[in-house]
């Protein structure tokens, strides 16, 4: 019989679109998503996803209790109903409907799972016993890294019930863009930007905030610059630090471009096919992502309680580097050896593009996904190694 699905989220992104587009097509499951249609964070600048008209949504409003507490609209009546066998819940503790739709949900007989970062750090004090009550609700996590299942291990739960499914873009369309980059345009691009092309270029493509440490990024490039290692720098992205890194550039001497927001994916292609290497001083998530998937490694910090899961498709010397979290030294030694070549090196490239259609995609997504709901154990190294294979899901 098939399995009628509900994933509850607290809205859906627009970088979400090829996994529910995945996930509503794969054909064995009847899936329906539920979310508002904006971020309640409502200054975070991140474009709502615009559904497809064969992927059914319905909107669930999310409204703010008090200070981080969340309440969304329709939640605890979708978990006591009768029309889904599973339900796929936004895995946050600050809203009081998802821990009541998971109890509902389990008491009248649904498979309960929770969407979720999980644990980024080690937690402590009274948040630690909410967070390890609340997860404990459902029969499993999918969680985004391996980071936050080894925390999960340690905090007592089965390896099994705990599902690493990663995170994505939209895959199929990198590739795309990437197989029409017509030959010659990275030289073009770059004389565009700088003036010239032989220069290596150091991107990051981000919003432009104070947690990201760009300031960081633009010290280590002067440090280089300085040292005899020549590197301009492209910033693709908006934010309120834009003035202060405009005004820091100029302070250095540093060649730099701003691109500005951009959601023109072949225009991201040209930016990021025509760099060296993306670094990501704070906090690096889907960059990374965005970043490989062009084939360029990054660079980012190496303190695993201060970042985001996307770390973890960073393998030192293979598809970058990490550094210690605030020695702009140390940012600068990580920086180099991607500068001493034109353009990345063609091995890098495939290291690159390997690991996120290995473990970052949205068809490793779907595989790991229909794996939770159908209660098997968690096994995302056999689902990457027989990725594709719809026998592994038999």
């Amino acid at each position: 019989m098939e399995l009628r699905i509900a994933v509850v989220y607290h809205f859906f992104p627009h970088y979400r679109k090829s996994v529910v587009c995945e996930l509503a097509r794969e054909g064995t499951c009847d899936w329906t998503f539920f979310g508002d249609i904006q971020d309640f964070h409502r200054e975070s600048g991140i474009e709502p996803m615009e559904f497809p008209k064969d992927v059914r949504f319905e909107r669930l409003k999310v409204t703010r209790i008090r200070g981080s507490l969340m309440w969304q609209h329709g939640v605890i009546g979708l978990a006591a109903s009768r029309r889904f066998d599973v339900l796929i819940l936004l895995g946050d503790a600050k809203f009081p409907t998802m821990w009541a739709a998971a109890a509902l949900g389990r008491l009248t007989g649904k498979r309960v799972l929770f969407w979720t970062h999980g644990w980024t750090n080690r937690p402590k004090g009274v948040k630690r016993h909410i967070r390890r009550a609340f997860y404990r609700l459902a029969h499993g996590l999918m969680t985004y890294g391996r980071w936050a299942k080894q925390i999960a291990i340690e905090e007592g739960f089965d390896s099994s019930s705990v599902y690493v499914i990663g995170n994505s873009l939209d895959l199929t369309l990198q590739r795309n863009e990437l197989a029409r980059l017509p030959a010659g345009r990275s030289d073009v691009v770059r004389s565009a930007l700088f003036g010239e092309s032989k220069t290596p270029v150091v991107a990051c493509i981000s919003r432009l905030t104070a947690v990201r440490r760009l300031d960081l990024l633009l010290q280590a490039v002067a440090r280089l610059r300085a040292s005899g290692t020549p590197a301009n720098v492209l910033l693709i992205g908006d934010g309120p630090e834009r003035v202060k890194l405009e005004s820091l550039a100029g302070d250095l001497g540093i060649p730099i471009a701003f691109e500005g927001a951009c959601y023109d994916e072949r225009r991201i292609c040209e930016l990021m096919t025509a760099s060296n290497v993306t670094v990501a001083p704070g906090k690096v998530g889907l960059t990374a992502m965005h970043s490989m998937a062009y084939g360029i490694p990054v660079v980012t910090h190496d303190d695993h309680e201060n970042q985001m899961p996307e770390f973890e498709a960073v393998i030192p010397g293979k598809t970058g580097s990490l550094y210690r979290l605030g020695d702009v030294e140390s940012l600068a030694s990580s920086i180099e050896p991607w500068l001493r070549t034109q353009y990345v090196d063609p091995q890098v490239r495939t290291h690159c593009t390997s690991i996120i259609e290995r473990f970052w995609s949205a068809s490793f997504q779907r595989h790991s996904i229909l794996q939770a709901i159908q209660g098997k154990p968690a096994d995302e190294v056999a689902i990457a190694a027989a990725h594709g294979d719809p026998k592994l899901l038999r």
